[in-house]
């Protein structure tokens, strides 16, 4: 029978996470940072939602300005909270879930990314980049 891996090979731990009372300019802040597209948003070490650099651009013209013009998004940002904008009900899988399972429900679902909870708690997070990587990985 052929090994297939734990996703906690390839997940990323070191993860940047949102609270529900941060703003969504300092999610904008970090989306550009850290070159990230999906952030998870937490309650302590529990996740209560996902953001999405989509997300922010469906109500805003992050993309759409310059950088230093700052006053456009600031004004749309201050009319919606995290909560409001961000993906409630969040699918997760765990640390041992296999990268095949995680890449049937991301292709099934559509997503781009799952948060992977151990315990109630966010451990690691998963995205197509990482199953690409893998991916590119096994034809070295």
């Amino acid at each position: 029978m052929k090994y297939i891996p734990p996703i906690s090979e390839i997940m990323t731990k070191n993860i940047i996470a949102l609270n529900r009372d941060d703003d969504l300019e300092t999610a904008e802040i970090l989306f550009k940072r850290h070159k990230i597209r999906h952030i998870p948003v937490v309650n302590g070490e529990v996740i209560i939602g996902m953001l999405s650099y989509s997300d922010l651009l469906r109500i805003s013209f992050a993309d759409a300005v310059y950088e230093t013009e700052e006053e456009v998004d600031t004004l749309v940002y201050n009319m919606f909270t995290i909560e409001q904008v961000m993906v409630k009900n969040v699918i997760t899988v765990t640390s041992t879930t296999t990268i095949k399972e995680v890449a049937e429900i991301l292709a099934e679902k559509e997503f781009h990314a799952l948060p992977v909870v151990d315990n109630g708690c966010l451990v690691g997070i998963v995205t197509t980049t990482d199953l690409l990587n893998y991916l590119l990985e096994q034809f070295k």
